[in-house]
């Protein structure tokens, strides 16, 4: 048992040149990819290797040596613009503000200057002193707008209360 055990086991068998000229080419592949390469062939592939290298560097020394300088540059010139741009911004929102806030006061003092209480909501209505994005949606029917219209018209308010017969 011992005896047949051994020659069951896979042997490797170093194929001479007749018996693999003899295979098919797919045989031939296969027995080929586990052989070491001759000596010509390795030697083909090393200096092959040895020229990709050389080549790699030569363009990689000679593209990263030109780009540094003008990615230093670009890169510059990228922060600077983004720089200017983020003044700029800040300029116009800080006359933004300052507009805004001068345009409430000047509102609010005309407001408050109104000889007559109606006269001041007029001009508030007219002049919100907040400039937001308002909509003037008009929730009122035609009687309550009528009605009002008459209160805004009356100047010595004499319509305020609604008289019944």
């Amino acid at each position: 048992m011992g005896e047949e055990q051994k020659e069951e086991r896979f042997q490797a068998k170093n194929w001479k040149q007749k018996d693999v000229t003899k295979m098919s080419p797919q045989q031939r592949s296969k027995y080929m990819a586990y052989e070491e390469p001759s000596e010509k062939v390795r030697l083909a592939k090393e200096s092959t290797l040895q020229r990709i290298r050389e080549q790699y560097r030569k363009e990689h020394q000679v593209t990263s040596h030109h780009l540094d300088k003008s990615l230093g540059n670009e890169r510059e010139e990228k922060l600077i613009g983004q720089l200017k741009a983020a003044e700029a911004r800040n300029r116009l929102r800080v006359m933004r503000l300052r507009y805004q806030k001068v345009r409430h006061d000047e509102i609010e003092y005309l407001i408050a200057s109104q000889p007559t209480a109606l006269k001041a909501v007029r001009l508030e209505c007219l002049l919100p002193p907040d400039l937001e994005d308002r909509r003037m949606d008009d929730h009122l029917d035609r009687l309550q707008r009528f009605r009002i219209e008459q209160i805004i018209d009356d100047d010595k308010s004499l319509q305020l209360m609604d008289r019944k017969p």
